[in-house]
C-alpha cells in the first residue's frame, strides 16, 4: 500500500473530507479516520492516503483513501485526516504516577491530561503508591477515566532470595502486570528472576552501582534495563576511579561522578557486554531525557512550556533539595556539564552500536525528576533518539513497535494493523520531518508573511476513545493556574 509521493500529494490535496459527528471522550460503533498518512509503527515508511475505519475499540480496516459522499455504509461518525499524519499512540515504557510531590498532592488528572495531550496512550508505571494506582489502572480499562492504558511493574526486593521470593508471588496476587527491581545483591535478584519467570511476569531493572550489572541481567533474562548503569560498569576494568571522600549516598556525589562513568569503560569489553544483552535478548529503556539538565542546566530549567504547564508542587520538587530525589543540582559547575556532554556522545553510541547489533531499545521519559515534565519529556526523549543517530522512522518504532514488544502485547499495541487496538494519533505535520511537530505546543512557522503555529497532536485515541488533544491541554492549564492561586493563598505571610 505504498503510493508515490507525487500521487500522495495529490490525492491529499483533492479530497475534503468533512469531520463530523465526533464528540470529545467519546467511542463509536464505528469512526472513520479518512485521507490520512500513516507511519505505522514497525519502521517502514510512510504510507497513504489511507482511510482507516474503527470499529468499537479494534481496527476493523485500513484501505486506500475513497472520495465522495457514501463511501461507506455508516459515515456518521468521521475525523478528517487530510494533511495530518497518524501514528499508533505512543507508549511510555518508564512512567511515574504520582500523587504527591515535594510534600503537595498531585492530581492523576494532571499526569493523564499531559499524556493524553502529548499523544501518550500508554504508560508503564514503575513506581507508585500501588493501592491507589490499581484502581486507577481499572477505571482506566473499562474507560470511566481519561487516561492511558496503564501497566503496573511493582517494585520487588528482600533480605534474602527466600523474601525475594514471596515478594514476586505478592506481585502476581496483587495483580501487577510485572516486577521491578533496584539495588539488589546477585543471589537476591537471580532469585527474583527465577520466581518471576515462573510465574510469567515481565522484569524491568534499574540498575544501580550495585553487586550486579549487565552481566547479571543477561544471565538471569531480564526484560529491559531502564537508564544506562549496569552497562559501563560492566564493561570496567575494576572499580570506577572515585575519590576517596565519595558517597553514593550523596546524590550530589552519585550524578557528578556518574557523568564520568561511561570515559572508563573499556570498548572491548563493552562490546561483549552489549553482544550479550542481545543474546540474551535484554531490551535497553536509556531513557537519555532525564539526565539531560546534567549536560545544560539552564536548558533544563528554562523549558518553554513550564510556563503554561508546571504545577507548582513539581516545581517545588525540581527546586535543589537533598530531600527529594534528583533534585541534586547545588553548585552545578561547567566543569560537570563538560564531562556529562562527553558522557552522552560515548552512551548514545553505544546504545546505537546495541540496536545496530539486533538489540531491542525502548522509549521512556521518568518524568517528574530532574526538570522533567510529564508528556512533554517523552517527545523530548524521542528527539534525543535522533541525536544517537537513530532514523525518525526507527525512533518512532522506538516508542509504539518496540515499547509494545518490550510489554508484551504486539499482538495488540503498538502498530496500524487491523485487528489492533485503537490506540492511535492524528499530528498536525510530519514527524518524519520534525519531531517538534509531536509537542502539543506546535512549532512556529512562517507562512504567507504571517507567524502561525504548526504541529501538535489533535486527536489522540485510546482504546477506540477519541480524545481532542488540544482540549486536553486546555484542562491541564486550569489544574495549573486553580493549583498555582491555592499555592499563593496558602505560602502568602
Amino acid at each position: 500500500m505504498v503510493f508515490g509521493v507525487l500521487i500522495c500529494f495529490v490525492f491529499i490535496q483533492g479530497l475534503q473530507a468533512e469531520t463530523k459527528g465526533i464528540s470529545h471522550g467519546q467511542r463509536y460503533e464505528q469512526l472513520i479516520i479518512r485521507n490520512v498518512v500513516m507511519v505505522d509503527g514497525n519502521g517502514t515508511p510512510a504510507q497513504g492516503p489511507v482511510d482507516v475505519v474503527v470499529e468499537d475499540n479494534i481496527i476493523e480496516s485500513i484501505r486506500r483513501a475513497r472520495t465522495g459522499k457514501g463511501a461507506y455504509e455508516k459515515d456518521e461518525h468521521i475525523i478528517d485526516g487530510t494533511g495530518m499524519y497518524l501514528l499508533p499512540g505512543l507508549i511510555n515504557i518508564h512512567a511515574h504516577i504520582h500523587d504527591s510531590r515535594a510534600g503537595h498532592p498531585l492530581p492523576f488528572d494532571y499526569l493523564y491530561k499531559l499524556w493524553l495531550g502529548c499523544g501518550i496512550t500508554t504508560v508503564r508505571d514503575v513506581g507508585s503508591n500501588y493501592q491507589k494506582t490499581i484502581p486507577e489502572r481499572e477505571k482506566s480499562k473499562e474507560g470511566r477515566i481519561d487516561a492511558p492504558r496503564i501497566f503496573l511493574y511493582m517494585r520487588a526486593g528482600g533480605r534474602t532470595p527466600e523474601e525475594g521470593r514471596k515478594r514476586v508471588q505478592q506481585i502476581q496476587k496483587a495483580g501487577g502486570d510485572g516486577v521491578k527491581i533496584f539495588g539488589l545483591d546477585r543471589d537476591i535478584m537471580k532469585a527474583i528472576l527465577d520466581e518471576a519467570h515462573k510465574l510469567g511476569l515481565r522484569v524491568a531493572h534499574h540498575v544501580g552501582v550495585e553487586e550486579t550489572d549487565a552481566w547479571a541481567d543477561a544471565e538471569f533474562g531480564t526484560t529491559s534495563i531502564e537508564h544506562w548503569y549496569g552497562v559501563p560498569d560492566a564493561a570496567l576494568k575494576g572499580s570506577q576511579k572515585f575519590p576517596f571522600w565519595y558517597n553514593y549516598s550523596n546524590e550530589s556525589h552519585r550524578f557528578r561522578y556518574a557523568g564520568r562513568l561511561w570515559r572508563e569503560a573499556d570498548a572491548e569489553k563493552l562490546d561483549r557486554v552489549l553482544k550479550s544483552l542481545v543474546s540474551a535478548q535484554v531490551a535497553w529503556c536509556p531513557t537519555f531525557v532525564i539526565y539531560e539538565s546534567s549536560r545544560d542546566f539552564q536548558r533544563a530549567r528554562t523549558q518553554p512550556w513550564f510556563d503554561e504547564y508546571l504545577h507548582p508542587a513539581v516545581k517545588e520538587y525540581f527546586v535543589p533539595n537533598p530531600a527529594h530525589h534528583g533534585s541534586y543540582q547545588w553548585n552545578w559547575t561547567t566543569t560537570d556539564e563538560v564531562f556529562w556532554r562527553e558522557n552522552y556522545k560515548i552512551w548514545m553510541k553505544a546504545v546505537k552500536n546495541f540496536a545496530e547489533m539486533g538489540g531491542m531499545v525502548g522509549a521512556g521519559e521518568d518524568a517528574g525528576y530532574i526538570y522533567q515534565l510529564y508528556g512533554f519529556a517523552l517527545i523530548r526523549e524521542l528527539e534525543l533518539h535522533q541525536e544517537a543517530g537513530f532514523h525518525p522512522i526507527d525512533v518512532i518504532m522506538h516508542a509504539t513497535g518496540n515499547n509494545a514488544q518490550i510489554l508484551g502485547m504486539e499482538d495488540k499495541l503498538g502498530r496500524i494493523r487491523t485487528g489492533y487496538l485503537a490506540d492511535l494519533i492524528l499530528v498536525d505535520g510530519n514527524p518524519l520531518e520534525n519531531l517538534k511537530f509531536l509537542y502539543p505546543t506546535g512549532v512556529p512557522d512562517i507562512q504567507d508573511g504571517k507567524l502561525i503555529t504548526r504541529g501538535g497532536v489533535k486527536w489522540t485515541i485510546k482504546d477506540g476513545i477519541v480524545y481532542d488533544a488540544q482540549k486536553m491541554m486546555d484542562h491541564v492549564q486550569r489544574i495549573v493556574r486553580e493549583a498555582e492561586m491555592n499555592w499563593d493563598n496558602e505560602n502568602r505571610p
